[in-house]
C-alpha cells in the first residue's frame, strides 16, 4: 500500500509543479492538486505512523 501511495505522491507532485510553473498559484486547478497532494501525504504519514507504533 505504501508504494501505491508514494507513486501517486511522486506523479501529483510532478503535476504540481508543472501546472504551478504554467499557472498562478491560487488557480483552482493548481490548488486542487494541491489540496490532493496533501490527503495523500496526510495519508502517507499516518500509514507509517501506525507501522512504527506496532512494531514498538
Amino acid at each position: 500500500m505504501e508504494d501505491k501511495i508514494l507513486k501517486r505522491i511522486e506523479v501529483l507532485r510532478g503535476r504540481l509543479n508543472k501546472f504551478g510553473l504554467n499557472r498562478n498559484l491560487v488557480d483552482p486547478k493548481v490548488v486542487e492538486i494541491s489540496q490532493q497532494l496533501d490527503r495523500l501525504l496526510n495519508q502517507y504519514q499516518s500509514t507509517v505512523r501506525y507501522q512504527q507504533l506496532r512494531f514498538w
